[in-house]
């Protein structure tokens, strides 16, 4: 399969289910938006583990030895959180989307436009916002690019699909043009990866992987509600494994 048909596939999800959402508003029931969700939480627990599965890579073993990759990982979660929840990256990409939506809303209505039109505007910004910014954006989208598969992006566009169902129920067809954003942003960091993966060695991949199969486990106790684990403050363990496996080879 070829980079980039995650974000394909993701795009197609949000248009179907912005138009199932028009066509059929409110029907869905509480519980059954609770069942779908508990599946998929169930179905990101079993991705989290195939990922997290490299910790035993040999080449990852070969290059800082049997024991290393253990402690690089955790070494990586605790400095990455660190980092992320000094940085306050979970509470800044929260407050990023609450302004982004207030002003965008405040300058539909400062020119009088239709009410039409700012639930057109309203749609697109709510809907971008929840597909785009979120720690499955960044680990799905890297992960396609690097060539470990779009099985994140694939689970991705099924949340996203449903959500664009209760948005559209709602909101109308400005959900549809955050397939826009949505191609945007996951096609860049795809891209990213794509070069990414010409850059690191097969170990450094292995630790970038791995760390970020036990941050899905993050996302899947959320899903399940859990526990709302600050997914994103852990984003920067993502280069500090490659840094850290970098490190060991040097210093063995």
């Amino acid at each position: 399969m070829f980079p980039g048909l995650g974000t394909l596939v993701n795009v197609i999800t949000v248009l179907i289910g912005t138009v199932i959402g028009v066509l059929l508003g409110h029907r869905l029931t509480h519980r059954t938006r609770d069942v779908v969700t508990d599946g998929l939480g169930l179905v990101t627990l079993l991705i989290a583990a195939s990922s997290a599965a490299s910790i035993s890579d040999p080449a990852w073993a070969a290059a800082v030895g049997d024991s290393a990759p253990m402690l690089i990982v955790l070494g990586s979660l605790i400095i990455g959180g660190i980092v992320g929840s000094i940085m306050r990256i979970e509470d800044r990409l929260e407050g990023f989307g609450a302004w982004l939506q207030s002003r965008l809303t405040a300058r539909a209505g400062a020119r009088e436009e239709s009410a039409e039109r700012q639930r057109f505007v309203e749609g697109f910004v709510t809907s971008s916002l929840v597909f785009c910014v979120g720690p499955l954006t960044i680990l799905g989208s890297l992960n396609d690019g690097l060539g470990n598969g779009p099985d994140q992006l694939f689970l991705k566009a099924a949340l996203d699909g449903f959500a664009a169902i209760a948005f559209a129920a709602s909101l109308g067809w400005g959900v549809a043009a955050s397939a826009i954003a949505l191609l945007a942003v996951q096609g860049s960091l795809t891209l990213l990866g794509v070069l990414a993966g010409d850059v690191l060695p097969d170990a450094h991949l292995a630790a970038l992987t791995t760390t970020g199969g036990l941050m899905l486990v993050g996302v899947a106790l959320r899903l399940l509600r859990i526990k709302q684990l600050p997914v994103g403050d852990l984003l920067p363990a993502l280069l500090v494994a490659p840094a850290l496996t970098g490190l060991v080879i040097v210093l063995s």
